[in-house]
C-alpha cells in the first residue's frame, strides 16, 4: 500500500502540474501525501529535515548557473543579439530551407546559452515571416522551434551550457564536455531526423491543401537597429570556447588539495571543476556582452536586475522536485521502487538509468526536474554499477541527460505550453509534430547513443 501511496503521489505532481498548479507548492504537498502512506515516518521532520535540505541544497549548488544563465540570456535579448543571429542565419539559408533555417537559429542560440523561453520569443516572427515565404501552414513552427532548441543543442552536444548538461556533473564527477563524440552523434541523430521529418510533413501538407493562412498572420513591426552578426555571436563563442579551456587544461592543472577540508565541503577537484568551468565562462560571456553590446541596451541596469531575478522561478521549481525526489527517496517503500528500477535492466546500468530519468521527466513534465529526481535518488547505485562493470562515467553523464530530454515533452510540459502560445497554435493542430521531433527522436537518439557506448565505450 505505501507503493501504492508513492505511486499517487507522481501521478498527482503530473495531474496538478498540468492543470496549471505551481510547483513550488505542489511538491511538498504531493511529499507529504505520499510520506501519510507510510506510518513510521513523521510528516513536519520530514519537510524541515528531508525535503528543505534537499531543496537548499540544489540552489546552493546551482544559483550560479541559473543565475549567470538567465542574465546571459536576457542580455543577448535585450541588445538585439540574439535576433541578430537568427535573421543572419535565415537570410542566409532563405526560404527555400526555411525548416532548415529555422532550426539552425535556434540551436545556435541555444548552444549559446540563450533560454528557450527566449529563443521562442525572438523565432516566432523570423519563421513565419520564412514559412510565409515557403507557403508552409503556420501549424508546423511550433515543431521547428521545438526541433532546435528543445533538443539536441539542450542535452547531446558536448560543451552546452544548458542546465540539462550541467546536473550529471557533480553526481559523476565529469564536465560539459562528457563523451563528445557521442554526444555529437546523438544530436545528429536528433537533428537529422527532426529536420526529416518537418521538411517531409510541410511538403505533404502543401499536397493537402495546408498553406500559409494569410488572416493570421502577425504584424510584428521592429525597427531597433540591431548589431551585426559577428559581434552578436561573439559572446557565444567566448562562452563555448572558455568552458573548453577551463574543464580540459586550466582548471585540471590547480593545486586545490585544500578542497578536502571540512571548510570547503570535504571534496575533490573532480567533483567541482565543471561547474568552476561553466560558472566561470558565462561570467566573462556576461562582461563581454556588456562590452561588445552595452549601447544596444536600453536601461542597462533594469535588464541586469531583471536578467538576474528572472532565474529565480525556474531554480526553486526545479529544487522543490528536488526536495520532493528526496523526501520520496527516503521513504521505507522506496527499497522496492528501486530495486525495481535497478533490476529492469541489471547488467547495463545505462538503459536502466534511461528508463528512470525518462520516466521521472515525463512524471514531473520537467528534464531537470525529472533527470534530479533520478540522480538524487539513484546516481549514485549507477556510478557504482558503472564503475564495476568498467562503464564510463562520461557515457553515464550524456545518457543521463539525453535521457531527461525524451519523455519531458508531454503535453502538459510548460515550454510546450508556453510555445504552443506564443505561435499561436494549440494541441490539436502543432503537438503531433513536436511529439517527433522532441520526443520520438530524442529516444531514438539516446537508444543510438546507448548502444555505441555499450560496443565501444565513452568516446
Amino acid at each position: 500500500m505505501a507503493v501504492l501511496g508513492i505511486t499517487l503521489s507522481l501521478l498527482g505532481l503530473m495531474y496538478f502540474a498540468y492543470r496549471g498548479m505551481n510547483v513550488l507548492l505542489l511538491a511538498p504537498l504531493m511529499a507529504l501525501f505520499a510520506t501519510l502512506w507510510h506510518t513510521d515516518t513523521p510528516l513536519l521532520a520530514t519537510i524541515t529535515q528531508v525535503y528543505m535540505p534537499a531543496l537548499g541544497g540544489y540552489v546552493v549548488k546551482y544559483l550560479p548557473i541559473f543565475l549567470l544563465g538567465s542574465l546571459f540570456g536576457k542580455l543577448m535579448s535585450s541588445s538585439g543579439a540574439a535576433e541578430s543571429i537568427a535573421q543572419k542565419v535565415s537570410s542566409t539559408l532563405g526560404s527555400r530551407h526555411a525548416i532548415l533555417a529555422v532550426i539552425m537559429s535556434c540551436a545556435i542560440l541555444t548552444y549559446g546559452g540563450v533560454s528557450l523561453f527566449v529563443v521562442a520569443f525572438c523565432m516566432e516572427p523570423l519563421a513565419r515571416s520564412l514559412f510565409k515565404e515557403a507557403n508552409f501552414s503556420q501549424r508546423y513552427i511550433p515543431g521547428a522551434i521545438a526541433a532546435g532548441a528543445f533538443t539536441f543543442t539542450m542535452t547531446a552536444l558536448p560543451g552546452t551550457p544548458s542546465i540539462q548538461n550541467a546536473i550529471p556533473m557533480p553526481y559523476f564527477g565529469t564536465d560539459a564536455f562528457a563523451a563528445p563524440i557521442l554526444g555529437i552523434i546523438g544530436g545528429l541523430v536528433m537533428g537529422g531526423l527532426g529536420l526529416w521529418w518537418l521538411k517531409r510533413r510541410t511538403v505533404k501538407g502543401q499536397s493537402k491543401g495546408l498553406v500559409f493562412e494569410q488572416s493570421s498572420e502577425s504584424q510584428n513591426k521592429n525597427n531597433k537597429t540591431l548589431p551585426g552578426f559577428l559581434l552578436s555571436i561573439t559572446p557565444l563563442l567566448v562562452v563555448f570556447v572558455l568552458n573548453f579551456i577551463f574543464s580540459r587544461y586550466l582548471f585540471p592543472a590547480l593545486d586545490a588539495s585544500y578542497l578536502s577540508t571540512s571548510l570547503y565541503g570535504n571534496t575533490s577537484l573532480d567533483k567541482v571543476i565543471g561547474t568552476w568551468a561553466l560558472v566561470a565562462a558565462l561570467a566573462i560571456g556576461v562582461v563581454a556582452l556588456l562590452a561588445l553590446h552595452f549601447k544596444h541596451l536600453e536601461n542597462p541596469m533594469e535588464k541586469i536586475n531583471q536578467g538576474t531575478l528572472d532565474c529565480m522561478l525556474p531554480l526553486f521549481n526545479t529544487a522543490s522536485e528536488v526536495g520532493y525526489g528526496q523526501v520520496i527517496a527516503t521513504l521505507s517503500s522506496f527499497v522496492v521502487i528501486k530495486g525495481l528500477i535497478l533490476g529492469l535492466f541489471p547488467s547495463n546500468p545505462l538503459i536502466s538509468e534511461a528508463v528512470a530519468v525518462n520516466v521521472l521527466a515525463g512524471i514531473t513534465g520537467s528534464a531537470s526536474g525529472g533527470l534530479s529526481i533520478a540522480l538524487e535518488a539513484l546516481g549514485a547505485s549507477y556510478l557504482e554499477m558503472a564503475n564495476s562493470m568498467g562503464i564510463s562515467p562520461e557515457l553515464l553523464h550524456r545518457v543521463a541527460s539525453m535521457s531527461c530530454g525524451g519523455f519531458d515533452t508531454l503535453p502538459h510540459n510548460g515550454a510546450v505550453i508556453t510555445l504552443l502560445a506564443i505561435c499561436k497554435s494549440d494541441h490539436k493542430r502543432s503537438y503531433f509534430d513536436i511529439f517527433m521531433v522532441a520526443v520520438t527522436f530524442p529516444v531514438v537518439a539516446t537508444a543510438v547513443v546507448i548502444t555505441l557506448g555499450s560496443l565501444f565505450g565513452s568516446f
